[in-house]
């Protein structure tokens, strides 16, 4: 059984038309994958590059918050220091506002007894510096609470414009 040449040609013709054509469209068909591939890519690129955005903003905020309340701090506790500085040396006092009980409960017999008012009442030495001390603890308390709610309220409650689409398509890459 011999082909005859003509069809032998027309075989060999189609095979070599067949062949590249496939190899053609697979190789099409691999590049319409890779170019989805790259949008997902790009796509994910914009959503990480959006992330990194608002975490700059939310650490600047953070840092500026920080800043401001730290100076704050720095200032009152000047101030404190100051105000010891002062009471130490005699050039300030250290007052304590107090009341002398009511008249009607002094029994009269003790009125004689009484001692001229003397002055304004003032704490003790050794107590001035705990006074002072306390000054502190307080300032840095409450610096450190008004700190905490202006990261409260400018940090964590911040919601970014676009959070449903930052990570949106982390999940919907394939493996080849």
């Amino acid at each position: 059984m011999t082909i005859p040449p003509l069809r032998l040609a027309l075989i060999v013709m189609l095979i070599t038309v067949l062949v590249p054509l496939y190899w053609f469209i697979r190789v099409v068909d691999q590049r319409d994958e890779a170019l989805k591939d790259l949008k997902g890519l790009k796509s994910e690129v914009v959503g990480l590059r959006e992330a990194a955005r608002i975490s700059g903003e939310m650490l600047a905020e953070r840092d500026a918050i920080d800043q401001r309340n730290t100076q704050e701090l720095t200032h009152a506790l000047t101030e404190n220091e100051r105000l010891r500085r002062a009471v130490g040396d005699g050039t300030g006092r250290l007052h304590v506002r107090a009341t002398c009980p009511a008249a009607g409960s002094v029994s009269a017999t003790a009125g004689a007894a009484r001692v001229v008012d003397a002055g304004r009442a003032e704490l003790a030495a050794d107590a001035r510096a705990d006074y002072f001390t306390l000054r502190d603890q307080l300032a840095l308390s409450r610096q450190m609470i008004i700190g905490l709610q202006q990261y409260v309220r400018a940090v964590c409650q911040r919601l970014p414009a676009h959070q449903d689409a930052t990570f949106s398509n982390l999940d919907e890459r394939t493996t080849p």
